[in-house]
């Protein structure tokens, strides 16, 4: 399909690296700001009754956590027809942080730290596959959704939220256009290719999934009120994204005037104690048969 697209090692590197760890350090505040998409998916899997699910891209573990708690919901721990929970990422420090809340649960989940598009799942294992912003991410989108719908019982559903364009996300690119001036050298994000918004084409996603085995397409376009507190401000701009990931590296000195800049374009969002965007999302979903 003619999109740039990182290699897998590229990819492992990534996010086992700064971009992982600084998910790590901010997953109270992410699963907090994203809380509106997790509960879209957690009510998803309700609705059909699903018992055996896969969380693409799980990070460290929110959303599979969520919908384990739901699904089991008033069943007792020793209870029959327990619903299972399996949560994949490519992050061995997001998959860490995961397993540490295995610790303090009951409910039937776990982790897998492997690459989704090639890793052996299990056949026709399970009934629901969802996803929160991790399927952006792949080498190859058509291998890796028919290796998903390999893993994917008949009449299993694929229910997933990913990104449009960057252009309706500024929100999500501020930082790195705020400090560009500073730090010239930060790589472009552009909408269609391999990261978070290489979904932005709708169309493009329908013949991915097409490609890959699914039928039964239906994307639609979503904006999710998202809030923070204005406090987490200068956490979420240091630890995520280009801009966070290039703080990590940076000399010391040369920090205060990055955060400082890029935390002062922010200010438009700031409302009292809540920093607050629309973030601009498809809710994608699809069957296996």
């Amino acid at each position: 399909m003619n999109v740039a697209r990182r290699t897998d090692d590229e990819q492992a590197k990534l996010w086992n690296g700064v971009a992982g760890q600084g998910w790590v350090e901010t997953q109270d505040m992410v699963d907090a700001l994203f809380r509106p998409i997790e509960e879209m998916l957690v009510e998803a899997a309700a609705a059909q009754s699903a018992r055996s699910v896969l969380d693409i891209g799980c990070g460290t573990g929110g959303v599979t956590l969520a919908v384990a708690r739901r699904l089991n919901d008033g069943l007792s721990p020793d209870g029959t027809g327990r619903a299972h929970a399996v949560g994949v990422d490519i992050s061995a420090p997001m998959i860490a942080a995961a397993n540490a809340r295995l610790d303090r649960e009951t409910v039937p989940m776990r982790f897998i730290c492997a690459d989704a598009q090639t890793h052996p799942f299990e056949p026709a294992a399970f009934d629901m596959i969802i996803s929160r912003f991790g399927v952006m991410f792949f080498n190859d989108f058509v291998e890796a959704f028919a290796n998903l719908r390999r893993a994917a019982k008949g009449g299993a559903g694929l229910r997933m939220a990913a990104w449009r364009s960057a252009e309706e996300n500024p929100f999500m690119t501020l930082a790195e256009r705020a400090v560009a001036p500073l730090l010239p050298d930060l790589p472009p994000r552009r909408s269609n290719e391999q990261g978070q918004f290489a979904f932005a084409d709708a169309s493009r996603v329908q013949r991915i999934l097409e490609d890959g085995g699914w039928a039964s397409i239906n994307i639609q376009p979503v904006d999710i009120d998202c809030a923070m507190p204005e406090a987490d401000l200068v956490r979420y701009l240091t630890y995520l994204g280009p801009v966070g990931r290039a703080l990590q590296e940076m000399d010391e000195a040369a920090r205060p005037a990055v955060i400082e800049t890029a935390r002062a374009a922010f200010e438009p969002y700031v409302h009292g104690a809540e920093a607050r965007f629309t973030a601009g999302c498809w809710a994608i979903g699809a069957q296996n048969g």
